[in-house]
């Protein structure tokens, strides 16, 4: 379902970041947690070890980088190798709540901006704006449901078109 005309650009970034999101979800929508813990192929991604990576790097963006808030565990990064990396709190209903709470405090924090010219209130992304921000989220979070399309399509057969229209 294409996402309807826009009226301002604040408005637009909101709802395409919503849609990519909405994709991610679908991902995980009717697995096991055991299926929604498997990967396709010789990497670590998941259906879940993507829904907690983008909730995570989401995060970290817009909850440190924006608004400059501490995210301990989460920010800095320490250990990047194992980002995709799951372990038995990772669930499914976990990382949903999760990402419904990383939803909610972007839709706050971005609300609450003067203007998407802003730069990151966190010191080391201070050259980045709140616009290009959200760009990269949507950008990456795009990219991140590719990847989970695939693994579930090759899970269970489920087409992205299929999941995302439930």
């Amino acid at each position: 379902m294409m996402v309807p005309p826009i009226s301002d650009e604040r408005s637009g970034l909101l709802t395409f970041l919503a849609k990519q999101r909405a994709a991610v979800r679908a991902t995980v929508r009717g697995l096991s947690e055991q299926q929604a813990r498997k990967a396709a192929s010789a990497s670590d991604l998941s259906p879940l070890s993507v829904l907690r990576h983008v909730s995570r790097s989401e995060r970290r963006w817009v909850v440190a980088g924006l608004a400059g808030r501490p995210l301990p565990g989460l920010w800095p990064i320490t250990d990047w190798e194992n980002e995709f990396v799951l372990d038995e709190s990772d669930t499914v209903a976990r990382w949903l709540a999760d990402y419904e709470e990383t939803a909610r405090l972007t839709e706050q924090i971005v609300a609450e901006l003067p203007s998407l010219d802003v730069p990151c209130a966190l010191p080391e992304a201070a050259q980045w704006s709140a616009r290009w921000v959200l760009l990269h989220l949507i950008e990456e979070t795009a990219r991140h449901a590719g990847h989970a399309d695939i693994v579930r399509e090759c899970l269970d057969g489920a087409k992205a078109h299929q999941l995302v229209d439930q």
